[in-house]
């Protein structure tokens, strides 16, 4: 994927501070370029791999609790594009009209498949489908829903400039955010007023830093986060 030019942008991005990060990203071409081929050849790849662990998951979801297989939430990419998100469904039909939009804890609406799928993030495998399409990439910021992009100060919307990501040093550093926000009295608040600006300073760093080599180094971290080592 290459950077659009300037002039293209959403109005709403056309400033100071995306300015600096895509003067960044413009520089770093050659990265952007290998970005993309790598996320085509490697989730081509993993989704014929995966497809038969895939479908067993699928078949275990079904059984488990009455619902769709995927869960397909509206979600927002590179330069605000929304697009609908594949996820294996991990809690009972229609969770997010019977609470908020971030899970907590042991949150009671997470199926008993669902509960193993998020602790070793299974759920996230379709998401290669995404990755291949070009909506989303190996390593960027996770793909947040519209209600909270639109809380996104100017500096954050330059995460935008990039497809967002199944995994990246925000999601390594708060891989336990469920349990972070299971306390809270109002989820949402906590997690606009002091969950998204931490995970977003990650986010940003990344983009400030990026390189190629640098997102390769975030998947072999999401590995050993996944298997339980903690970043401080």
């Amino acid at each position: 994927m290459l950077l659009k030019k300037w002039e293209d942008l959403p109005e709403d991005m056309q400033t100071p501070e995306v300015r600096r990060y895509y003067d960044i990203l413009a520089k770093r071409k050659p990265s952007l370029i290998l970005k993309r081929a790598f996320d085509i050849i490697a989730s081509l790849i993993m989704l014929i791999i995966l497809a038969i662990p895939m479908l067993i998951i699928a078949l275990l979801i079904a059984i488990d609790s009455p619902g769709g297989v995927f869960y397909r939430q509206e979600r927002v990419t590179a330069y605000g594009k929304k697009f609908r998100i594949h996820k294996f469904r991990t809690m009972v039909a229609d969770a997010d009209k019977i609470g908020s939009l971030v899970t907590v804890g042991q949150d009671s609406r997470i199926t008993k498949i669902g509960g193993f799928l998020r602790k070793y993030r299974l759920d996230e495998l379709p998401q290669l489908f995404d990755v291949f399409a070009g909506t989303m990439s190996y390593v960027g910021t996770r793909p947040e829903v519209p209600k909270y992009v639109n809380q996104y100060t100017n500096e954050m919307k330059a995460t935008l400039l990039l497809p967002a990501g199944i995994t990246s040093e925000g999601s390594i550093r708060y891989k336990d955010e469920a349990v972070l926000l299971a306390d809270a009295a109002d989820v949402d608040r906590v997690y606009v007023e002091r969950v998204l600006p931490e995970k977003m300073e990650y986010n940003l760093e990344s983009i400030r830093s990026f390189s190629f080599f640098r997102e390769m180094l975030a998947m072999f971290r999401t590995v050993f986060a996944v298997l339980g080592k903690e970043y401080e």
